[in-house]
């Protein structure tokens, strides 16, 4: 998951019996696309990714040796964190393409913007346009409270609740043409071409017609 910060939460709300939890030191991971197999390998954070999903990579890979079913990207919902999915995307493409087809590598829906309470009834939402709607429905005197992020004001219960309860979290499966579109996009984004960077920074797939959001991602509990 993004960030130490975001990762000490984390830690706190998962469940010990089946979770756990990896943050990525300062927030970043190598760029792939620009390194070769041996500075790859040789990162510490791309290290400390091998070891913990623990299925190896590239011709090596041996998925009975994998440590977890569920492979889980969880980051912020903003350009920084569109960055680091894309670059996540990256790396298991074209270094552990087996655990993409396997439906190992899933994205959670990134956490809420507002938590919005009256007495006991507490909601929480994901836009401006929603955070808008939802006040005016609960009427005057609600509490309104803005998120900054995985590792911002968001408590461990509060995280575990919108974004890491199995039971009403929101997964996607990665496909493999999610992680070959994110390796063609930034490959384009390496050689400085505009359209592509917004792109990335939407989080968006819109080739042959499709729309498939790489930032906000929604679908049933998993």
């Amino acid at each position: 998951m993004e960030g130490d910060s975001a990762g000490g939460s984390a830690k706190q709300a998962r469940d010990r019996e089946f979770q756990a939890v990896l943050p990525l030191r300062g927030g970043k991971i190598l760029n792939v696309e620009k390194a070769n197999d041996l500075k790859t390998i040789s990162n510490q954070v791309i290290r400390d990714l091998i070891t913990a999903i623990g299925a190896g990579v590239k011709d090596d890979i041996d998925l009975a040796k994998l440590r977890y079913g569920k492979i889980i990207i969880m980051t912020d919902a903003d350009v920084d964190g569109a960055h680091i999915r894309t670059l996540l995307l990256t790396f298991f493409y074209r270094y552990a393409k087996d655990l993409i087809t396997n439906g190992n590598v899933y994205f959670v829906q990134p956490p809420p913007l507002y938590r919005i309470q009256k007495g006991s009834e507490v909601r929480y939402v994901y836009t401006e346009k929603e955070k808008d709607r939802v006040a005016a429905e609960m009427g005057k005197n609600c509490v309104i409270q803005r998120f900054k992020g995985l590792g911002g004001e968001m408590n461990p219960q509060q995280l575990w609740e919108t974004t890491m309860n199995p039971a009403t979290r929101k997964l996607v499966q990665v496909t493999i043409e999610d992680a070959a579109y994110a390796d063609h996009l930034f490959s384009i984004l390496m050689g400085g071409e505009g359209g592509a960077k917004a792109q990335v920074h939407r989080g968006v797939r819109q080739d042959s017609g499709q729309h498939r959001p790489l930032i906000r991602l929604s679908g049933s509990g998993v």
